[in-house]
């Protein structure tokens, strides 16, 4: 069983939204689960992590325009992504935090997803 699972990239316009999702599987107790982003060429970078009780900490790239949301009934993961600029393109990994360490470094994660890919064109 694949214990994370990210759903809903896509290829869109420069200003629109998308919605991407990570649907946990065996891992549900953990603290925190957070969203990563790599562009071809570029380190993996962090958007945004949230708790168990949807307390919410965003990366610079997201703030003002990403909403990250956890749905506990449903085991999902949810970032919301609005005003999407083409410099938003990459691959979004969701990952589950391993208890340890900074939410914003990518080295306290310890289980990945596979990742869904976001195309905005300008």
């Amino acid at each position: 069983q694949v214990p994370l699972i990210e759903s809903g990239g896509g290829s869109v316009q420069a200003g629109d939204s998308l919605r991407v999702s990570c649907v946990i599987s065996g891992y549900t107790s953990r603290s925190h689960f957070g969203w990563f982003r790599q562009a071809p060429g570029k380190e993996r970078e962090f958007v945004a992590a949230v708790s168990w009780s949807n307390d919410p900490w965003y990366g610079d790239v997201a703030k003002g325009r990403f909403t990250i949301a956890r749905d506990n009934a449903k085991n999902t993961v949810y970032l919301q992504m609005n005003r999407l600029k083409p410099e938003d393109t990459g691959k979004y990994y969701c990952a589950a935090h391993s208890g340890s360490g900074r939410l914003g470094d990518r080295g306290s994660y310890d289980l990945w997803g596979q990742g869904t890919q976001v195309t905005v064109s300008s």
